[in-house]
Parts: C-alpha cells; structure tokens; sequence
C-alpha cells in the first residue's frame, strides 16, 4: 500500500508488549493495512468517542426534574427575552 505523505507528521514511540504487539500487527494484516494506519484509525476512533462521552452533558436526577417542570410551566417570558425575540429577523 503506498504511502502518503501527511504535512506536519508528529512522531509517536511507545513501549507494547510483543504479545501485544503480535496482535495488532495480525490485525493490521487483516485489513490489509500497515500498523500506523491500523492504529491511527482505531486510536483516534476511540479518542473521539471519549471525548464525546466526556462533553455531553450531565445532569443529576434534580436537574432533569426541573428541566422538565420548565418545559411543562414555562414562566413567562421578561423584558430581555421579548427584545430579543422582537429583535429577530422576520422569516418569510
């Protein structure tokens, strides 16, 4: 599989164990990839899904309740909110 080259490369090194390492290189092989490849796709794969998990957000048991009294009993809408509202542009 040719190489393309990536501008601005960083190289990373780490320590694996050879059972390890014996796996992901059979794995790699697997879907006819290189080891780089293979682990940079499922590496950052999981990464994201950390940080998304991470971000979402989060609310306690109270927190939710009381989202939900809001939606159901919105209270009436002040001065800031009806400016900003009359301060939209009109739809067509």
């Amino acid at each position: 599989m040719p190489q393309v080259a990536v501008e601005g490369n960083d190289r990373m090194s780490l320590r694996i164990a050879s059972e390890e390492k014996s796996l992901l290189m059979r794995a790699a092989a697997l879907q006819h990839t290189n080891m780089t490849e293979f682990v940079i796709r499922n590496v950052v794969s999981a990464a994201r899904k950390v940080i998304e998990q991470d971000e979402k957000l989060k609310l306690t048991e109270t927190d939710s309740l009381r989202v939900l009294e809001l939606l159901d009993s919105p209270p009436e809408p002040n001065e800031r909110l009806k400016a900003a509202a009359f301060a939209l542009p009109k739809q067509s």
